[in-house]
């Protein structure tokens, strides 16, 4: 399926609230329509001192530890914002303002489905302005030890990642697909994120995770996976990392066009990769479909 050539936004305002996967604070979510080329921006309504926008940007990634967190100059802060980030750029909607009352997004299931669910629900508008894609020219990659993050050139946006983990819940897993609504609706936006129990019990003893449960992650207590209804795939634990990745690249303002390629990485290194992207110009390019379709049609 050939991706929209124009920006979209919503059609008007989508609702939600959940509580924090580590403050476990209740927050209510707001996701308006917003003009063309304004990309993403967040804003906390409850901080009324101080410049509480936070247009998202790979240089407003602030941390990258157990999620993304992005921040403004003036030290507001926005944690997780990565399963909605998927939810968006797989949805196709270019142009949103997301107001939140605390500094973390809600967990909800710990997929991106119940976003992409309340963002069907309100619909899409399409806008005048040609949609612009980051068209990979070169490949560029991270490597950090054992991870890796790379991106590459390809016609279309594909994703590659590769996990392995001691424990037999889990194991060596991989995916390697192309990557558009569709595809994504049905092979990964149902994917939770996961932790171990004895991780879990440690981030809470230093106040984080307080949020967490087998109500929106998939929890292994050494082999063993402890929630009640199982897996919703059994490679879910990959396919949730694809997620992330999606949702992490897309702080870069537009949809790949290109390829990604992870393995046993995570936040840190998909930020470092996004980073390393921006400062070399000659790897990649603005590129739109709209004068492609014109000379096709």
């Amino acid at each position: 399926m050939t991706p929209s050539a124009f920006q979209h936004t919503l059609q008007g305002p989508a609702l939600f609230a959940g509580i924090g996967v580590h403050t476990g604070d209740h927050t209510r979510v707001t996701v308006r329509p917003a003009p063309t080329d304004s990309g993403i921006i967040f804003v906390r309504t409850d901080i009324k001192d101080r410049d509480n926008r936070i247009a998202v940007s790979a240089e407003a990634v602030c941390k990258t530890q157990l999620g993304t967190m992005i921040a403004n100059a003036a030290g507001v802060t926005v944690s997780t914002i990565e399963h909605l980030m998927a939810a968006l750029v797989m949805s196709e909607i270019d142009n949103a303002v997301i107001e939140l009352d605390g500094p973390e997004m809600p967990i909800m299931d710990g997929s991106a489905l119940p976003f992409i669910q309340v963002l069907d629900q309100v619909g899409r508008r399409a806008q005048e302005t040609p949609r612009r894609f980051i068209e990979i020219l070169t490949p560029i990659e991270v490597i950090d030890g054992d991870k890796l993050a790379r991106l590459e050139p390809a016609d279309r946006f594909e994703v590659a990642f590769e996990i392995a983990f001691a424990s037999a819940a889990i194991g060596r897993q991989r995916v390697d697909m192309p990557m558009g609504v569709k595809i994504f609706r049905r092979e990964l936006a149902d994917c939770r994120t996961f932790g171990f129990l004895h991780e879990v019990e440690a981030l809470r003893a230093r106040g984080l995770a307080q949020g967490g449960s087998i109500e929106n992650a998939v929890v292994i207590d050494g082999d063993q996976i402890l929630n009640p209804e199982g897996l919703r795939r059994p490679d879910e634990f990959v396919r949730h990392k694809a997620l992330d990745a999606i949702g992490d690249l897309f702080v870069l303002g537009a949809p790949i066009m290109g390829r990604f390629e992870g393995v046993l990485a995570g936040h840190g290194i998909n930020n470092a990769l996004v980073r390393a992207l921006a400062a070399s110009p000659k790897s990649w390019r603005y590129r739109t479909l709209v004068e492609e379709l014109a000379q096709a049609g």
